[in-house]
């Protein structure tokens, strides 16, 4: 039973070939690509405004030399809202619900930001290892410290991402599974858990 609950997260096969590429591709498939004769519908201005504002709001706090970053953080908060949005449909999968690619997209994005600040912001992106008014005899504790800390954020934010999306697709499943089973032997009980249930496929909704 528990071995069929965790069968979810593992990548579907077609002979032999994980589909996991498959349904990260998909979401593309729901874009359409503008051209010559490309008619705008209510879908697609839909869309083109949920891109501006997705856009707006990454780079309204940097400066303009930080906007070259639009267009690769805006098709990632696409891909992500995409796969996430599509996982919580029946009998799909989620990939982000893999430790391997959520730390295949946070490491090299955070190794770029970090390399990009010591480049641009040597003495501000240093300073942040030693806050400030530190004790003299804390200053080599403090900076070991921060570093540790800076080095495995990608690690911590990845696994805690992964361990949100796995307990919520967990939790869907089980309180679903009980309803189910308990809609023969005590009906209002089975409605009560699903209540339950949409109040919580309402939080993951959120958290994708």
């Amino acid at each position: 039973m528990n071995l069929s609950f965790f069968d979810q997260f593992s990548s579907p096969c077609l002979l032999g070939i994980p589909l996991i590429l498959l349904s990260m591709l998909f979401p593309a498939l729901l874009l359409p690509s503008p051209g010559s004769r490309w008619i705008t519908n209510r879908l697609a201005t839909l869309q083109s405004w949920c891109i501006d504002l997705i856009t707006k709001q990454l780079m309204t706090p940097l400066n303009k030399s930080g906007h070259k970053w639009a267009l690769i953080l805006t098709s990632l908060m696409i891909l992500l809202l995409s796969i996430n949005l599509l996982g919580l449909l029946p009998y799909t999968f989620t990939p982000t619900t893999q430790l391997s690619m959520n730390m295949a997209l946070a490491f090299p994005l955070w190794l770029a930001t970090l390399l990009t600040g010591l480049r641009n912001q040597p003495s501000a992106s240093l300073g942040h290892l030693l806050p400030e008014g530190t004790p003299t005899p804390l200053i080599p504790a403090l900076i070991l410290i921060e570093t540790i800390s800076l080095l495995i954020r990608p690690l911590a934010l990845g696994v805690r991402l992964t361990a949100n999306l796995t307990a919520g697709h967990l939790l869907i499943q089980l309180i679903s599974t009980a309803s189910a089973a308990l809609l023969s032997i005590m009906p209002t009980i089975s409605i009560l858990t699903t209540i339950i249930l949409l109040l919580l496929t309402i939080l993951e909704v959120a958290v994708a």
